[in-house]
């Protein structure tokens, strides 16, 4: 299957050639930008153990926060579908928007107005430099596809990955199905 160029909007797969890099093994990330300056992007399917409420005390929400990358991981970083509500959001794509008023999102926050299917949180983010994303696609770190989902925050974060990889066929479908860890199998 071929990969597609890597713009805003799009998925990137990773390949399991790269189940020894922790922050990427396994995962799906979303593309926020994509330009000559470099990528920015999210992990879509790696929660943390943490809550809005663990880290923001208060704001009264139990959504759970994920994480976004392995770069500045002590920011707090949020995607959703509803800019309509969200003023000074960034449109990804496809009905997808990148942060906005913190504001308003606390206070929709608190008035119980938003939930998983409308927003998602992150800790961190993953970040490429100038040609180092494409230098990685080159390598077959990473496969770029369409976000064909009606709704990416719906998906169950386990078995993200693991569909996306089945529908590349082939061994991709025998590496979708191994176990996390390799030596346990």
């Amino acid at each position: 299957m071929l990969s597609l160029k890597p713009t805003k909007g799009k998925l990137l797969v990773a390949d399991p050639s790269i189940w020894n890099d922790s922050s990427f093994n396994r995962s799906i990330v979303l593309l926020s930008e994509h330009n000559d300056e470099g990528a920015v992007g999210f992990i879509m399917n790696k929660p943390s153990i943490y809550t809005i409420s663990d880290l923001i005390p208060e704001i009264d929400s139990n959504l759970r926060i994920y994480n976004g990358g392995p770069v500045s991981k002590e920011n707090l970083y949020f995607v959703h579908r509803i800019p309509e509500m969200i003023p000074d959001s960034i449109e990804i794509g496809d009905g997808i928007f990148w942060g906005g008023d913190f504001d308003t999102v606390q206070q929709l926050l608190d008035d119980g107005i938003l939930s998983a299917d409308d927003i998602r949180f992150f800790l961190g983010y993953s970040g490429w430099s100038k040609d180092q994303l494409n230098d990685e696609l080159e390598t077959t770190s990473w496969k770029v596809i369409e976000n064909n989902h009606k709704n990416i925050f719906g998906i169950h974060y386990k078995s993200f990955w693991k569909d996306e990889l089945m529908k590349f066929g082939g061994e991709y479908q025998l590496w979708a199905n191994a176990p996390e860890n390799p030596s346990l199998n």
